[in-house]
């Protein structure tokens, strides 16, 4: 019997093979498309490398403009584009400097506080890694060059200094402009100089130049895209390979190795000027890293060798005079950092940046006239520079010239360029202001149209008046602006070397301030003190020396000084040893390195102009000594006291004061400086001298 198939499995069977079959076509097909896929990759990778190798050889491609081109996404400051650049732009990296630095410029009309201060700061390290901030004790100027009465006070962190905490922990970033830094070494400051004053003359006002708009906040400017700087010599673009990688090395802090890899390059290729300009940059920073001198000057010296090739590039000319003109500056060495300017003024005519700085260094050196000069040309060029406009106005106003200041320092203000928010202008603007309101009361100048003296002495009256509170406005409208920037801690207390945290008032008791044994001891010896005054004033008159800080509206104000930045003023004490030797008891008052210790006499018809003193960080005690019945008084804020013959009033001379001695006889007080109570004995000792 024949066996039976089953068909299922037939059918199994019979289904295996074209499976099988196709199965085994498509894997060959497969296996010959790959092959010529690799093929024709490897064939285009090869053609790559031979493409780049061309452009490399023949130079085909212009790198400087390719570069030029991504400087837009140049988020750190370092020149290119690298992985630094994409962190920082994706969210997950810090640009440099992103905190801000708190170096400002200074400018006091206050001489015998503040133009004996020459202290500075160190431009911001061109290296992308954070380094310690230059100590000043231990970069000390090699020439101190005293300023007079009405010259940039070279000093000055505004609106607060850092605490004791803060100091500890270096920040390490520096302004890469003329601007300087607070404190400074004491030891390496002059002695306090200062200028004569000569009577102040009231001047007329004219139509618009105090009586002008409220402070608006300014539009912000679109700022024009930056050019990439071409640094690279014909010379330098045949060993760019070499230049970048050293450069690599001081951009990512490895200083150390940098410097060895530029020095190596300029014995190489002594010729090439980037060589040298990345040496200098090397020594630059290693000096701000390990706080050194010597380092410091070779960097000087090595940026004017840079300069000084032949085949160097305008841009890195620029660059390398530029940083060493603030090197200079950061030294001391004022006067060759003037020299420096003088020569990139004369190699780039009309560059009014080049001119601004070459101003401030006229200021730095006490010389207002060079620097006067200086802006007038870059106003006749550029007349809208808000840069020049507030220096120039500040140099008008420092020599009484108050009414003509106005329209420089606000239009300086208003135009918000670079450089020009900072306090001291806002303080200057608004004391102008402030002074030619009550000017304008006092001889009745300034009429507005279609008004005159025909209409009447109450209208006269009436006119005046008005004048004066509408500029007087303004005055406390700039002052509130101020404070809205962070210049002041407020309206009132506007000075500008402050210490954050510490109470503010204006009227202390002596339990409040602890200094109670020093109240009591100068209240016990009001006599001894008062008698060794008047002996100094009877027999010396001339050691009594005018007031020279620009204070006074009218009258006769003499001062006495025993200490001055907590030390002793010359042979003084010699004349009141009594007086001395009280005094040497509280190292609080005779230590106070930003106060003085001081006879102060009036004469009768003296007022002293609404002013601030230049820190929170001390108070003032006046002993009355010889104090007329009536007709004396002083204001903080908006309480006015009188003094008592030996009592002490204590006061916060940061706020607002005003003074007056309508008496018929004159008026004789002790002034005693201590330090804030709550400074720690760290802050006391370290905080510097002003």
């Amino acid at each position: 019997m024949a066996n039976r198939k089953n068909p299922k499995s037939a059918r199994k069977k019979e289904g295996k093979s074209p499976a099988a079959e196709s199965g085994s076509g498509r894997c060959s097909e497969e296996t010959t498309g790959g092959t010529k896929f690799y093929t024709w990759l490897m064939l285009l990778a090869l053609l790559g490398v031979w493409s780049s190798l061309a452009v490399v050889y023949f130079d085909i491609v212009d790198y400087e403009s390719v570069l030029g081109k991504l400087s837009s996404y140049d988020s750190d400051g370092d020149g290119d584009f690298d992985m630094d650049d994409a962190k920082i732009l994706l969210g997950v990296g810090q640009p440099p400097g992103a905190e801000p630095a708190e170096e400002r410029i200074v400018f006091s009309d206050h001489a015998s506080q503040s133009t004996n201060q020459q202290q500075h700061s160190g431009p911001a390290s061109q290296s992308g890694a954070e380094h310690p901030t230059l100590a000043e004790e231990d970069f000390v100027p090699d020439s101190a060059s005293g300023a007079g009465a009405d010259a940039i006070d070279t000093s000055g962190v505004l609106v607060e200094e850092p605490s004791t905490q803060e100091r500890a922990v270096p920040s390490g970033r520096y302004q890469t402009s003329s601007k300087l830094t607070q404190d400074a070494d004491p030891a390496a400051e002059p002695e306090p100089q200062s200028a004569s004053e000569g009577e102040r003359e009231i001047e007329a006002i004219p139509t618009g130049a105090a009586d002008g708009p409220p402070p608006s906040e300014p539009q912000p400017k679109v700022k024009a895209k930056k050019k990439k700087p071409k640094l690279l010599s014909a010379f330098d673009k045949g060993i760019r390979t070499e230049i970048e990688a050293a450069d690599k090395l001081r951009k990512k802090g490895h200083l150390q190795e940098a410097l060895r890899e530029f020095e190596s390059l300029v014995r190489k290729y002594p010729q090439s000027p980037r060589a040298r300009f990345g040496r200098a940059q090397a020594e630059d920073d290693l000096a701000e890293r390990l706080r050194s001198n010597d380092l410091l000057l070779r960097a000087i010296n090595s940026y004017r060798e840079a300069a000084d090739l032949p085949d160097v590039t305008s841009d890195l000319l620029r660059a390398a005079l530029k940083r060493r003109a603030e090197r200079q500056q950061f030294l001391g060495r004022t006067r060759g950092s003037l020299a420096t300017l003088e020569r990139l003024v004369q190699i780039f005519p009309g560059d009014v940046g080049l001119m601004n700085d070459l101003g401030v260094a006229h200021l730095l050196l006490g010389d207002n006239k060079g620097a006067k000069r200086v802006y007038e040309e870059v106003l006749a060029v550029a007349p809208d520079d808000g840069f020049a406009k507030v220096h120039y106005g500040f140099i008008l106003k420092s020599e009484n010239k108050i009414v003509e200041s106005i329209p420089y320092l606000r239009e300086g203000l208003e135009s918000d360029d670079p450089g020009t928010d900072d306090g001291r202008f806002y303080f200057h603007l608004g004391e102008a202001l402030q002074r030619v309101g009550d000017a304008s009361v006092s001889v009745g100048t300034t009429w507005p149209p279609g008004v005159s003296e025909a209409a009447g002495p109450s209208a006269v009256v009436c006119v005046c008046v008005c004048v004066c509170v509408r500029v007087r406005a303004q005055a406390y409208q700039w002052f509130e602006r101020g404070h809205q920037r962070g210049h002041f801690a407020s309206v009132w207390q506007r000075s500008l070397y402050n210490v954050a945290g510490l109470k503010a008032q204006c009227w202390w008791t002596a339990q409040e301030t602890g200094y109670t044994e020093l109240v009591k001891d100068l209240e016990r010896n009001w006599k001894t003190v008062r008698d060794e005054g008047l002996a100094v004033m009877d027999h010396n008159t001339g050691l009594f020396q005018p007031e020279q800080e620009n204070l006074r509206e009218r009258g006769e104000w003499g001062q006495y000084t025993l200490w001055q930045q907590g030390r002793r003023v010359s042979n003084t004490c010699q004349k009141v040893p009594k007086t001395c030797a009280l005094m040497e008891k509280y190292p609080e008052s005779t230590g106070c390195k930003r106060g003085q210790v001081k006879f102060s006499v009036m004469q009768p018809g003296t007022h002293v102009w609404p002013h601030t003193g230049p820190t929170n960080c001390r108070l003032r005690m006046h002993l009355g000594l010889v104090v007329p019945k009536t007709g004396t008084r002083i204001r903080c804020i908006n309480q006015t006291r009188g003094w008592e013959e030996g009592k002490v009033l204590i006061f916060d001379d940061s706020f607002e004061h005003e003074v007056w001695q309508e008496a018929e006889t004159l008026r004789l007080i002790f002034i005693v400086d201590v330090w804030h109570p709550e400074l720690s004995p760290q802050q006391r000792q370290t905080l510097s001298a002003i």
